[in-house]
Protein backbone atom coordinates (compact mmCIF):
# COMPACT_ATOMS: atom_id res chain seq x y z
CA UNK A 1 0.00 0.00 0.00
CA UNK A 2 1.64 3.51 -1.06
CA UNK A 3 1.09 6.44 0.28
CA UNK A 4 -0.85 7.83 -2.27
CA UNK A 5 -3.42 5.16 -1.43
CA UNK A 6 -3.50 6.21 2.48
CA UNK A 7 -5.93 9.03 2.13
CA UNK A 8 -8.47 6.93 -0.03
CA UNK A 9 -8.20 3.50 1.80
CA UNK A 10 -8.93 4.93 5.07
CA UNK A 11 -11.78 6.29 3.90
CA UNK A 12 -13.04 3.53 2.67
CA UNK A 13 -12.37 1.93 5.55
CA UNK A 14 -13.81 3.79 7.92
CA UNK A 15 -16.81 3.86 5.52
CA UNK A 16 -17.10 0.16 5.34
CA UNK A 17 -16.84 0.24 9.36
CA UNK A 18 -20.14 1.88 9.64
CA UNK A 19 -21.86 0.06 6.52
CA UNK A 20 -21.25 -3.14 8.16
CA UNK A 21 -20.83 -2.18 11.58
CA UNK A 22 -21.81 -5.52 13.34
CA UNK A 23 -18.99 -7.18 11.67
CA UNK A 24 -16.15 -4.96 12.34
CA UNK A 25 -17.62 -3.98 16.28
CA UNK A 26 -17.18 -7.87 16.60
CA UNK A 27 -13.94 -7.81 15.30
CA UNK A 28 -12.82 -5.33 17.75
CA UNK A 29 -14.84 -6.88 20.59
CA UNK A 30 -12.96 -10.41 20.14
CA UNK A 31 -9.66 -8.39 19.44
CA UNK A 32 -10.16 -6.21 22.72
CA UNK A 33 -10.90 -9.26 24.71
CA UNK A 34 -8.02 -10.91 23.53
CA UNK A 35 -5.64 -8.31 24.16
CA UNK A 36 -7.26 -7.62 27.19
CA UNK A 37 -6.66 -10.68 28.52
CA UNK A 38 -3.08 -11.20 26.74
CA UNK A 39 -2.31 -7.50 28.89
CA UNK A 40 -4.10 -9.30 32.28
CA UNK A 41 -1.44 -11.96 31.94
CA UNK A 42 1.80 -9.78 31.31
CA UNK A 43 0.83 -7.31 33.95
CA UNK A 44 -0.21 -10.16 36.26
CA UNK A 45 3.13 -11.80 35.82
CA UNK A 46 4.88 -8.16 36.37
CA UNK A 47 2.70 -8.16 40.16
CA UNK A 48 3.94 -12.01 40.82
CA UNK A 49 7.45 -11.05 39.76
CA UNK A 50 6.90 -8.31 42.11
CA UNK A 51 5.34 -10.07 44.90
CA UNK A 52 8.01 -13.13 44.44
CA UNK A 53 10.47 -10.42 44.53
CA UNK A 54 9.56 -9.30 47.93
CA UNK A 55 9.05 -12.69 49.58
CA UNK A 56 12.67 -13.69 48.04
CA UNK A 57 14.21 -10.86 49.61
CA UNK A 58 13.00 -12.25 53.03
CA UNK A 59 14.54 -15.70 52.07
CA UNK A 60 17.46 -15.81 54.63
CA UNK A 61 19.08 -18.59 56.46
CA UNK A 62 19.13 -19.02 59.66
CA UNK A 63 22.19 -20.92 61.19
CA UNK A 64 21.44 -21.75 65.13
CA UNK A 65 24.34 -21.55 67.50
CA UNK A 66 26.05 -23.44 70.98
CA UNK A 67 24.91 -21.36 73.97
CA UNK A 68 29.16 -22.24 74.49
CA UNK A 69 30.25 -21.41 71.07
CA UNK A 70 33.08 -18.68 71.75
CA UNK A 71 32.29 -15.29 70.45
CA UNK A 72 35.70 -14.94 68.69
CA UNK A 73 34.55 -18.09 66.74
CA UNK A 74 31.73 -16.73 66.02
CA UNK A 75 33.27 -13.43 64.92
CA UNK A 76 35.94 -15.46 62.37
CA UNK A 77 33.07 -17.79 61.10
CA UNK A 78 30.57 -14.62 60.14
CA UNK A 79 33.69 -13.22 58.37
CA UNK A 80 33.87 -16.10 56.08
CA UNK A 81 30.62 -16.76 55.34
CA UNK A 82 29.97 -13.01 54.00
CA UNK A 83 32.83 -13.59 51.73
CA UNK A 84 31.25 -16.45 50.12
CA UNK A 85 29.70 -16.36 46.87
CA UNK A 86 25.49 -15.04 46.72
CA UNK A 87 26.03 -13.98 50.41
CA UNK A 88 24.79 -10.10 50.73
CA UNK A 89 25.20 -10.25 54.51
CA UNK A 90 25.65 -11.93 57.75
CA UNK A 91 23.84 -10.76 60.79
CA UNK A 92 24.49 -11.70 64.41
CA UNK A 93 21.16 -12.29 66.43
CA UNK A 94 21.74 -12.88 70.11
CA UNK A 95 19.90 -14.93 72.10
CA UNK A 96 17.87 -12.07 74.13
CA UNK A 97 17.19 -10.83 70.17
CA UNK A 98 15.91 -13.80 69.25
CA UNK A 99 13.50 -14.43 72.04
CA UNK A 100 11.97 -10.62 71.84
CA UNK A 101 11.78 -11.48 68.20
CA UNK A 102 9.44 -14.31 69.30
CA UNK A 103 7.72 -12.25 71.52
CA UNK A 104 6.68 -9.59 68.92
CA UNK A 105 5.27 -12.38 66.74
CA UNK A 106 2.81 -13.80 69.20
CA UNK A 107 -0.49 -13.38 68.23
CA UNK A 108 -2.36 -14.97 71.14
CA UNK A 109 -2.99 -15.33 74.90
CA UNK A 110 -1.38 -19.37 75.01
CA UNK A 111 2.26 -18.18 73.50
CA UNK A 112 2.62 -15.52 75.83
CA UNK A 113 1.33 -17.68 78.61
CA UNK A 114 4.12 -19.81 77.28
CA UNK A 115 6.63 -17.21 77.45
CA UNK A 116 6.06 -16.68 80.99
CA UNK A 117 6.03 -19.97 82.14
CA UNK A 118 10.13 -20.39 80.89
CA UNK A 119 10.46 -18.07 84.19
CA UNK A 120 13.31 -16.79 83.32
CA UNK A 121 14.92 -19.19 81.00
CA UNK A 122 15.48 -18.18 77.38
CA UNK A 123 15.57 -21.50 74.98
CA UNK A 124 16.01 -19.61 71.77
CA UNK A 125 19.34 -20.27 70.89
CA UNK A 126 21.83 -16.79 68.98
CA UNK A 127 22.05 -17.65 65.45
CA UNK A 128 23.61 -15.96 62.32
CA UNK A 129 21.18 -14.41 59.71
CA UNK A 130 22.61 -15.28 56.28
CA UNK A 131 20.82 -12.69 53.18
CA UNK A 132 21.76 -13.53 49.83
CA UNK A 133 22.11 -11.57 46.57
CA UNK A 134 19.98 -14.40 44.92
CA UNK A 135 17.79 -16.28 46.53
CA UNK A 136 17.45 -18.83 44.51
CA UNK A 137 20.85 -20.12 45.73
CA UNK A 138 19.91 -20.36 48.96
CA UNK A 139 19.56 -24.69 48.84
CA UNK A 140 23.67 -24.68 47.87
CA UNK A 141 24.99 -21.79 50.19
CA UNK A 142 22.64 -23.98 53.12
CA UNK A 143 24.69 -27.24 52.26
CA UNK A 144 28.23 -25.44 51.92
CA UNK A 145 27.20 -24.18 55.31
CA UNK A 146 25.93 -27.56 56.37
CA UNK A 147 29.60 -29.13 55.25
CA UNK A 148 31.74 -26.58 57.19
CA UNK A 149 33.77 -27.82 59.76
CA UNK A 150 34.28 -24.17 61.46
CA UNK A 151 29.80 -23.77 61.52
CA UNK A 152 29.81 -27.57 63.09
CA UNK A 153 32.56 -26.56 65.70
CA UNK A 154 29.95 -23.99 66.99
CA UNK A 155 26.58 -24.99 65.73
CA UNK A 156 23.60 -25.56 68.09
CA UNK A 157 23.65 -29.29 67.55
CA UNK A 158 26.83 -30.72 66.18
CA UNK A 159 25.57 -34.37 66.16
CA UNK A 160 23.47 -33.03 63.42
CA UNK A 161 24.43 -30.34 61.82
CA UNK A 162 21.73 -29.78 58.80
CA UNK A 163 18.99 -29.12 61.97
CA UNK A 164 21.20 -26.17 62.75
CA UNK A 165 20.27 -24.73 59.52
CA UNK A 166 17.04 -23.03 58.90
CA UNK A 167 15.78 -22.07 55.18
CA UNK A 168 12.16 -23.01 54.77
CA UNK A 169 13.57 -25.61 52.04
CA UNK A 170 10.21 -27.24 51.05
CA UNK A 171 8.69 -23.77 51.09
CA UNK A 172 11.49 -22.06 48.90
CA UNK A 173 11.28 -25.08 46.54
CA UNK A 174 7.43 -24.92 45.85
CA UNK A 175 7.78 -20.59 45.86
CA UNK A 176 10.46 -21.01 42.40
CA UNK A 177 8.72 -23.78 41.04
CA UNK A 178 4.64 -22.43 40.86
CA UNK A 179 6.42 -19.19 39.98
CA UNK A 180 8.20 -21.27 36.77
CA UNK A 181 4.28 -22.82 35.86
CA UNK A 182 2.83 -19.37 36.20
CA UNK A 183 5.07 -17.74 33.84
CA UNK A 184 5.37 -20.47 31.20
CA UNK A 185 1.16 -21.44 31.11
CA UNK A 186 0.86 -17.14 31.16
CA UNK A 187 3.53 -17.31 27.72
CA UNK A 188 1.21 -20.52 26.41
CA UNK A 189 -1.91 -18.22 27.19
CA UNK A 190 -1.06 -15.42 25.29
CA UNK A 191 0.41 -16.97 22.29
CA UNK A 192 -3.15 -18.92 21.87
CA UNK A 193 -4.89 -15.54 22.13
CA UNK A 194 -2.81 -13.86 19.83
CA UNK A 195 -3.66 -16.46 17.11
CA UNK A 196 -7.37 -16.47 17.65
CA UNK A 197 -7.29 -12.92 17.53
CA UNK A 198 -5.74 -13.10 14.33
CA UNK A 199 -8.30 -15.82 12.72
CA UNK A 200 -10.86 -14.09 13.74
CA UNK A 201 -9.43 -10.91 11.88
CA UNK A 202 -9.01 -13.13 9.04
CA UNK A 203 -12.09 -14.13 8.85
CA UNK A 204 -14.12 -10.75 9.46
CA UNK A 205 -11.47 -9.36 6.41
CA UNK A 206 -12.47 -12.83 4.33
CA UNK A 207 -16.31 -11.76 5.00
CA UNK A 208 -15.71 -8.07 4.19
CA UNK A 209 -13.82 -9.46 0.27
CA UNK A 210 -16.52 -11.41 -0.25
CA UNK A 211 -19.19 -9.01 0.40
CA UNK A 212 -17.45 -6.85 -2.17
CA UNK A 213 -16.04 -9.27 -4.36
CA UNK A 214 -18.29 -7.67 -7.72
CA UNK A 215 -16.74 -4.11 -6.82
CA UNK A 216 -13.20 -5.71 -6.58
CA UNK A 217 -13.71 -7.32 -10.16
CA UNK A 218 -14.66 -4.09 -11.30
CA UNK A 219 -11.94 -2.62 -10.15
CA UNK A 220 -9.28 -5.52 -11.63
CA UNK A 221 -10.79 -4.95 -15.16
CA UNK A 222 -10.45 -1.52 -15.22
CA UNK A 223 -6.63 -1.59 -14.14
CA UNK A 224 -6.67 -1.09 -10.46
CA UNK A 225 -3.18 -2.38 -9.13
CA UNK A 226 -3.11 -5.28 -6.34
CA UNK A 227 -1.91 -2.45 -3.89
CA UNK A 228 -5.20 -0.23 -4.51
CA UNK A 229 -7.32 -3.09 -3.85
CA UNK A 230 -5.73 -4.17 -1.16
CA UNK A 231 -5.29 -0.63 0.53
CA UNK A 232 -9.11 -0.51 2.14
CA UNK A 233 -8.76 -3.80 3.42
CA UNK A 234 -5.74 -3.84 5.23
CA UNK A 235 -6.45 -0.60 6.54
CA UNK A 236 -9.64 -2.16 7.88
CA UNK A 237 -8.29 -4.71 9.83
CA UNK A 238 -5.82 -2.16 10.90
CA UNK A 239 -8.36 0.09 12.23
CA UNK A 240 -10.43 -2.78 13.81
CA UNK A 241 -7.07 -4.02 15.68
CA UNK A 242 -6.03 -0.16 16.69
CA UNK A 243 -9.66 0.33 18.23
CA UNK A 244 -9.64 -3.18 20.50
CA UNK A 245 -6.33 -2.57 21.83
CA UNK A 246 -7.43 1.30 23.23
CA UNK A 247 -9.76 -0.54 24.11
CA UNK A 248 -7.94 -2.86 25.85
CA UNK A 249 -5.42 -0.67 27.58
CA UNK A 250 -7.80 1.50 29.15
CA UNK A 251 -10.04 -1.15 30.78
CA UNK A 252 -6.35 -2.48 31.94
CA UNK A 253 -5.51 0.81 33.20
CA UNK A 254 -8.72 1.76 34.84
CA UNK A 255 -8.32 -2.37 36.52
CA UNK A 256 -5.50 -1.58 37.69
CA UNK A 257 -6.24 1.73 39.37
CA UNK A 258 -8.85 0.37 41.62
CA UNK A 259 -7.24 -3.01 42.31
CA UNK A 260 -4.09 -2.18 43.00
CA UNK A 261 -4.59 0.06 46.39
CA UNK A 262 -7.20 -2.41 47.61
CA UNK A 263 -5.18 -5.43 47.30
CA UNK A 264 -2.58 -3.29 49.01
CA UNK A 265 -4.72 -2.47 51.92
CA UNK A 266 -5.80 -5.68 52.48
CA UNK A 267 -2.05 -7.40 52.04
CA UNK A 268 -0.07 -4.95 53.74
CA UNK A 269 3.07 -7.20 53.78
CA UNK A 270 3.57 -8.17 50.33
CA UNK A 271 4.27 -5.59 47.39
CA UNK A 272 1.49 -5.28 44.10
CA UNK A 273 3.44 -2.35 42.56
CA UNK A 274 4.00 -2.70 38.63
CA UNK A 275 7.03 -0.20 37.82
CA UNK A 276 5.66 2.33 35.21
CA UNK A 277 8.35 1.24 32.95
CA UNK A 278 6.78 -2.77 32.51
CA UNK A 279 3.16 -0.16 32.42
CA UNK A 280 4.15 1.58 29.67
CA UNK A 281 6.09 -1.23 27.50
CA UNK A 282 3.25 -3.47 27.69
CA UNK A 283 0.62 -1.17 26.67
CA UNK A 284 3.12 0.07 23.55
CA UNK A 285 3.37 -3.99 23.40
CA UNK A 286 -0.43 -4.68 23.07
CA UNK A 287 -0.65 -1.88 20.05
CA UNK A 288 1.85 -3.56 18.21
CA UNK A 289 0.73 -6.84 18.70
CA UNK A 290 -2.98 -5.50 17.82
CA UNK A 291 -1.68 -3.62 14.87
CA UNK A 292 0.34 -6.48 13.15
CA UNK A 293 -2.59 -9.02 13.94
CA UNK A 294 -4.45 -6.36 11.86
CA UNK A 295 -1.94 -6.17 9.05
CA UNK A 296 -1.03 -9.88 8.63
CA UNK A 297 -4.74 -10.85 9.24
CA UNK A 298 -5.76 -8.63 6.48
CA UNK A 299 -3.10 -9.27 4.28
CA UNK A 300 -2.84 -13.14 4.33
CA UNK A 301 -6.73 -12.69 3.73
CA UNK A 302 -6.60 -10.83 0.49
CA UNK A 303 -3.27 -13.34 -1.19
CA UNK A 304 -6.05 -15.76 -2.92
CA UNK A 305 -8.67 -13.03 -3.83
CA UNK A 306 -5.92 -10.91 -5.56
CA UNK A 307 -4.26 -13.95 -7.53
CA UNK A 308 -4.74 -13.94 -11.34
Amino acid sequence: MVFSNIGYSTREAFHHFRRNWSTSFGAVVTIFLSLFIIGTFVLGSAMIDSIVGDVEDRVTIQAFLSDEAPRENVDTLQSRIESWDNVESVTYKSKEQALQEYKDTMTNRNAADAVAALDGENPVPASLVIKLDDPQQVQSVAERLIKDSSFASVCDDPENVSSSVQYGRETVERLFSVTNYIRIGALVLVALLAFVAFVFINNTIRLAISARRREIAIQRLVGASNSFIRGPFIMEGILEALFGAILAIASLHTALTLIIPRLENSLQFLSFQIPTQIMLQTYAGLVVIGLLLGLFGSAIAMRRFLKV
